[in-house]
């Protein structure tokens, strides 16, 4: 539990009116409201994590809310980012959530960081702060932001969310355990497919965020049965909650210093590694591929690695849907073998990464191909604007 001087503490009139129905709750009473005053919480993103929370942490009466992000708003970003709205759309969306937070509460002192959160700059951003809630999404700023709070010994509120499913938990709180007892070593990079690529449902941000907005109240106030030593699992499609234990593992290693986490992760050797791949396998433009569609000829096929349900929303004329989970589990080698019959192989998916993908698995099966630079997103951008972005 934080332990401000609560008697340097003053509520308004106005703090008296709009906290109510917090301070008629014998758990947070006068007490806690002015704890909630007195702190100050880092959130670390502000797309569909840190939206609910943001607004939640405002209304809530927090005094003091840093904001870390460097993006602007996109309209891909409306469907769960409900702290932002479409006028804010091409803006940083730090000063979109800033704008959003004071409506709610005007009295806030909101903190903005237009920065990619670092090695460099990470202590001194969140030393200043009481919690830190992680909103991130990419494993090198969660592990990142976990060892700046062993470092610095603040509590790491954390969540995390994927298609329907999310999880939720408190790391490094009152010798409880951190994000390296939950993943003591980072996937491949590649393994966990984004949200850009795998989906979620608009509403699972708002249940997770919301869970990590109530764990920095409690853990502010001192109320209650935090969630540390606890993962909570949330499955929206079943709508099932569950629990895993969690522990500090006393072999982990000591955190003495942040390091280079784009490299512990393995993302440089990644680029790396796909560059070399992508060097020497041929490409074409989405223009010298309208240029082919145009000329005719029949000497070819086009293959289109995306999921099912992209290929619903747009695709390109001519294209044969063999998703690349079928090409990485063998039945969708024998299709394109099938279908090839001595023609020439074009290959293309979203942006190119998951076609260049295919290709490798295919140049391993004996069957050589032209990847598509850009995928469908340059068709739309470049060659058809009819065909949605998504």
């Amino acid at each position: 539990m934080l332990n401000p001087n609560l008697d340097t503490i003053q509520l308004t009139k106005d703090d008296y009116t709009r906290y109510s129905r917090h301070i008629i709750l014998p758990e947070i009473g006068l007490d806690g409201q002015k704890r909630l005053k007195a702190a100050s919480v880092l959130c670390i993103g502000t797309g569909g994590l840190g939206s609910p929370l943001l607004l939640y942490l405002a209304a809530a009466g927090i005094g003091r809310i840093g904001i870390v992000d460097f993006d602007v708003v996109d309209h891909s970003n409306l469907q769960r980012q409900v702290i932002h709205g479409t006028s804010w759309v091409g803006k940083p969306k730090i000063e979109s959530a800033q704008a959003r937070i004071l409506e709610i509460n005007p009295y806030c002192q909101v903190d903005l960081y237009d920065t990619r959160l670092s090695s460099a700059n990470a202590l001194d951003i969140i030393a200043p702060y009481d919690v830190v809630v992680d909103g991130t999404d990419n494993f090198p700023t969660r592990y990142l932001v976990n060892d700046a709070c062993v470092l610095l010994n603040k509590p790491n509120v954390y969540g995390s969310i994927f298609r329907f499913e999310g999880q939720a938990t408190v790391f490094n709180y009152e010798g409880g355990p951190n994000y390296r007892d939950l993943y003591p070593e980072p996937p491949p990079p590649g393994l966990v497919p984004s949200c850009a690529e795998g989906g979620v449902l608009g509403i699972l941000p708002g249940i997770i965020g919301v869970i990590q907005a109530t764990e920095t109240v409690k853990i502010i106030v001192g109320q209650g049965t935090t969630l540390s030593g606890r993962l909570l699992l949330y499955n929206s499609l079943d709508m099932t909650f569950r629990e895993l234990k969690l522990r500090p593992n006393p072999e982990r290693p000591v955190i003495e210093t942040l390091i280079d986490y784009e490299e512990f992760c393995g993302i440089p050797q990644a680029k790396q590694q796909e560059a070399q791949e992508q060097s020497a396998m041929a490409e074409m433009t989405v223009q010298e591929l309208k240029q082919l569609l145009d000329s005719n000829q029949d000497d070819y096929l086009l293959i289109d690695v995306r999921n099912p349900n992209e290929y619903e929303i747009a695709n390109i004329p001519g294209a044969v849907l063999v998703p690349l989970p079928d090409i990485e589990n063998g039945e969708g080698i024998h299709r394109v073998k099938e279908l090839l019959n001595g023609h020439r192989l074009i290959a293309h998916c979203k942006m190119g990464g998951r076609s260049a993908k295919a290709l490798s698995i295919l140049k391993d099966a004996g069957i050589t191909g032209t990847n598509v630079k850009g995928g469908i997103t340059a068709w739309s951008r470049e060659v058809d604007a009819s065909v949605p972005e998504y």
